[in-house]
């Protein structure tokens, strides 16, 4: 899947959100796309990289304790 397809699709699903609204306003939506996509990024990165902590940071461009911070957050991490 391709830069603009990633793109693409963020964009119907989002259409589809405020469809969905039926005409009331959102709120906070920001932060409830950061933690809708980062979520599932960061399942999917630690699976790739064999749970490798700083492998994961490497490619997500993140620095190895930010990551770790992440996953607490998200309860990827026990």
């Amino acid at each position: 899947m391709s830069k603009k397809q990633i793109e693409d699709c963020v964009r119907a699903s989002l259409e589809a959100y405020f469809r969905d609204l039926r005409g009331t306003e959102p709120d906070r939506m920001y932060d409830m796309l950061v933690k809708v996509v980062e979520k599932p990024l960061l399942e999917i990165v630690m699976k790739q990289a064999d749970q490798n902590q700083s492998r994961a940071a490497e490619w997500l461009g993140l620095n190895r304790n930010t990551l770790r911070k992440k996953l607490i957050e998200h309860k990827l991490l026990k």
